[in-house]
């Protein structure tokens, strides 16, 4: 018998749960690339309640994106699974002779999805507006296309990001009007609703109907038509899957908004926090100050974050939204083709410097049966560093390693 299935032997069925517990959780921790001091684990069995690992459980630490978990909960929470985004399209003034005498407004709702170019799928929304000006006998407009951005308040762009992310997709703006997800390529669009409005006036061109772009006071609104989203369940495992930003920083400003205040950033922050602490999670130390993750001002403890998991665990539909080992998203290659594939579920948090993982173990239904809590900073070997999760993982839950 080799001296790895030896010790594996010893392991397994001559020390006590507690001491197997503790010498696993000091092997994970001794491991390549991963800094003791600077790191937090926390393992929990929900259906028991007992505690499988557990280090540094309330040292605050930069989440990365995992903190998307507690963006997408809060919102949850607050709006249920069935919310939808609602844009209307209006006529303002009088239409004589197919002459409209005022503008076409469009008001952002904050909805992330508008013609993006990932799940859930959204209708052309330039298509949408284009037929229903049709419908309304307009040919020509002598107002302009105005675009309506006052539901959120304050900056686009989180003060608390660095500037070197800005000009990149994943750190473009979050706005009450979005429009193909704030980005051309890899880089940032500063003004979506600009590009927005310069194309539909194109669309209507090429119908026929011009768009004069005068200044009218035109009296009264007509209602010509809503762009619906998806469910909101469904946004947010698009968020989940892919580790979206924007669409992450518009749920936080939805959390605002649902909450009856402007759609800031502080505003989702604060709105996140109380609605956590009114549920009894221990929040000392945790500090929000995105939606995304993306800002290294962020704070969070294990202990919090398995809070936030273990009361959402009986929700179907939160739980579905974390990738699957081996499967899915950003854990397509984690524990693939090992006992684990499929029966962990995580979001996954990377920054340099930073490998963060948090979710279930899940059962045959997918089921949660355990909170899962990683997060590492001051991470030297990433590489290493993800293997020794996956090692603690199957250490804990099948008695074996990678």
């Amino acid at each position: 018998m080799s001296v790895k299935k030896i010790t594996s032997f010893i392991l397994l069925f001559i020390l006590p749960a507690l001491s197997l517990r503790a010498v696993i959780r000091d092997s994970f921790l001794s491991a390549r690339g991963i800094d003791a001091a600077s790191s937090s684990v926390l393992v929990v069995d929900l259906v028991t309640g007992d505690t499988l690992v557990s280090h540094n459980a309330d040292k605050p630490l930069v989440p990365a994106s995992i903190l998307k978990c507690v963006t997408t909960a809060s919102l949850m929470d607050k709006v249920g699974t069935d919310f939808r985004y609602l844009t209307p399209v209006h006529a303002t003034g009088r239409v004589r002779d197919g002459i409209l005498e005022g503008n076409i407004v469009v008001t952002g709702s904050g909805d992330p999805t508008i013609n993006s170019r990932h799940d859930p799928p959204s209708a052309d929304f330039i298509a949408e507006i284009t037929e229903a000006v049709k419908s309304a006998g307009i040919d020509s407009i002598r107002g302009d296309i105005v675009v309506d951005e006052s539901l959120w308040s304050g900056p686009a762009v989180n003060p608390q990001w660095a500037t070197g992310d800005l000009s990149k997709s994943y750190g473009t703006g979050s706005h009450a009007f979005n429009f193909e997800d704030n980005a051309r390529g890899k880089a940032s669009v500063a003004d979506p609703a600009g590009v927005f409005a310069s194309r539909l006036r194109a669309a209507l061109r090429d119908e026929g109907i011009t768009v004069a772009g005068g200044r009218p006071d035109p009296k009264g609104r007509v209602l010509l038509g809503e762009h619906r989203s998806a469910t909101i369940d469904e946004i947010m495992r698009s968020c989940m899957m892919r580790s979206d930003n924007q669409f992450a920083e518009a749920l936080l400003r939805t959390v605002a908004t649902s909450g009856g205040e402007r759609g800031s950033f502080e505003s989702g922050a604060k709105e996140c926090m109380a609605l956590w602490r009114h549920n009894g999670a221990p929040a000392e130390g945790v500090r929000i100050v995105d939606g995304s993750g993306l800002s290294r001002a962020n704070r969070m403890t294990s202990r919090f974050m398995c809070h936030v998991l273990g009361r959402m665990s009986i929700d179907p539909y939160y739980a579905s939204f974390f990738p699957l080992a081996g499967q899915e998203g950003t854990l397509r290659r984690f524990l693939a083709d090992t006992p684990l594939d499929s029966y962990i579920a995580l979001k996954t948090g990377s920054m340099n410097g930073i490998q963060c993982y948090a979710g279930y173990k899940v059962d045959d239904n997918y089921a949660p049966t355990h909170t899962v809590v990683v997060i590492l900073n001051n991470m030297s070997d990433r590489q290493a560093a993800r293997k020794a999760v996956g090692d603690l993982l199957l250490s804990l839950f099948s008695g074996t390693e990678s």
